[in-house]
C-alpha cells in the first residue's frame, strides 16, 4: 500500500457500490462482496472521495464540519483511510503527491 501523506490524492474505487442509509454508508466492495459501514463522520469522508480529494483538504473540511480537536481528526482520518485503502474501497490517484514548485523571493535591491 502506498503511504498516505496530506498531499495524497484518494479516490473511490471503482469495484464498490455504497448507498447513504439516513447520514450512514453502506459500501459493498464487489470483488469479495463483503459489505462495510461507515457513522455520518465516516460517510461525509466517503461522500468527498466520490470525486479525486487530497487528504489535507479532507482534513480541512472536517476540522470546519466538526468540533473536533486537529490532532486527534487527523490521527482518525488517515486510520480511516488506510482502512479504506487496504478494502480496496479507496485507491491513491495516479498523479498522487502533487509537487509543489518551490519559491524563492528575489534578492532586494542593493
Amino acid at each position: 500500500m502506498p503511504e498516505i501523506t496530506l498531499e495524497s490524492v484518494l479516490v473511490a474505487g471503482p469495484d464498490q457500490v455504497s448507498a447513504d442509509l439516513g447520514g450512514d454508508a453502506a459500501i459493498l466492495q464487489l470483488k469479495n462482496g463483503v459489505y462495510y459501514s461507515l457513522d455520518p463522520v465516516g460517510a461525509r469522508v466517503w461522500a468527498l472521495l466520490k470525486k479525486p480529494q487530497r487528504v489535507g483538504d479532507i482534513e480541512s473540511i472536517l476540522l470546519t464540519d466538526y468540533d473536533v480537536d486537529a490532532a486527534q481528526c487527523q490521527r482518525d482520518l488517515f486510520e480511516l483511510l488506510e482502512k479504506l485503502v487496504n478494502a480496496e474501497l479507496v485507491q491513491v490517484s495516479p498523479g498522487a503527491s502533487p509537487v509543489r514548485e518551490s519559491f524563492t523571493a528575489p534578492e532586494p535591491p542593493a
